[in-house]
């Protein structure tokens, strides 16, 4: 990697001399515009609306549209004299959780690298940030531009995550915002079942670009002279009114089937803590065993099976009673 930006992070008192590298690339497959008969390179000539020549590099200024056609020129010496005090600088201008930075915020990413002896005061602020789980809140500027940053740590780097200003942010300012409609309980414990059928760990290697790798390779197919035959396109299905409850409830079964926890009906996972969906479906099923289950048949069995048992002893006790008079007559 070749580095874009030296200067020194200000912590405090404490200086630490570093150097910027892109932490990111673009994998994007790259296009030039050429003639379609011979393949020739389009160029661009840089053209004067004005006086209509061709103007250098050297001749070229920054203007500023005022509107009506009239443009105020800007020269480097201009851009010179402006008072930026972090152009070889990151000033760290407080801490702060992680948590509290909104995510679109962040624009593009850079690596710090210690320059010379500043490695260990480099370790000491990577450490001390990793220990109190925060990041700082950095003002530098770059390419002639002063931006706010943040610095964080991450595989034992420090990292400088440039943002855009607050006012860079645009609302969201939608019309359905406005709008009355609320999901029903029943939709929102669905859709929260559905969630919960695909929850798991980021892992951002799972993940493929395929548009590029298919596009790859037709260019490679090209380069070795062979026909290329593009598969068959599936139509998309015309977009009609959907059961949306009939929509989530597929959407969970094949969520599950596809991470191989399809199971009979109405049986629960083992182990797992039954959603609002299962929950109602199962109170629906032990109701009708519930009724079934006040019927008054068999405690009317229990009485008569006493009753029964009480005339068998009366009928033993009187047959005793009879063997004991045979018994006294006959010695009489």
């Amino acid at each position: 990697m070749r580095a874009i930006w030296k200067g020194a992070v200000s912590f405090g008192l404490v200086s630490i001399a570093v150097k910027l590298y892109s932490a990111t690339e673009e994998k994007d497959i790259r296009f030039h515009q050429v003639h379609r008969t011979d393949g020739g390179r389009i160029r661009y000539k840089r053209v004067c609306s004005v006086c209509g020549e061709e103007v250098s590099y050297d001749d070229i200024a920054k203007g500023y549209d005022l509107g009506g056609g009239e443009m105020v020129i800007l020269t480097d010496e201009d851009f010179a004299d402006l008072p930026l005090t972090t152009s070889h600088a990151i000033d760290v201008l407080e801490f702060v959780p992680a948590e509290e930075v909104d995510p679109i915020l962040y624009s593009k990413a850079y690596y710090l690298e210690p320059e010379g002896v500043a490695t260990k005061p480099y370790v000491l602020l990577r450490d001390a940030l990793t220990d109190a789980e925060r990041v700082a809140i950095v003002k530098v500027a770059l390419r002639q531009r002063e931006q706010l940053a943040t610095l964080r740590v991450r595989d034992g780097v420090l990292v400088l995550n440039t943002m855009l200003w607050p006012d860079e942010i645009r609302a969201a300012d939608f019309g359905f915002l406005g709008e009355d409609v609320s999901p029903r309980p029943a939709e929102l414990a669905m859709a929260s079942s559905l969630i919960e059928s695909m929850a798991g760990t980021f892992n951002p290697d799972a993940y493929t670009d395929d548009y590029r790798a298919a596009l790859q390779e037709v260019i490679d197919a090209k380069v070795g002279g062979r026909e290329v035959v593009a598969p068959p396109e599936v139509e998309a299905a015309p977009t009609a009114a959907v059961d949306l409850m009939a929509a989530l409830k597929a959407s969970v079964e094949r969520a599950r089937t596809a991470r191989g926890e399809a199971e009979p009906a109405g049986a629960e996972r083992a182990g797992a803590q039954p959603t609002p969906i299962s929950a109602a479906t199962s109170a629906k099923k032990a109701a009708p065993a519930k009724k079934a289950g006040t019927k008054k048949a068999a405690p009317a069995k229990e009485p008569a099976a006493k009753k029964a048992a009480g005339k068998s002893s009366t009928a033993k006790t009187a047959a005793k009673k009879t063997t004991k008079a045979a018994k006294a007559r006959k010695s009489a």
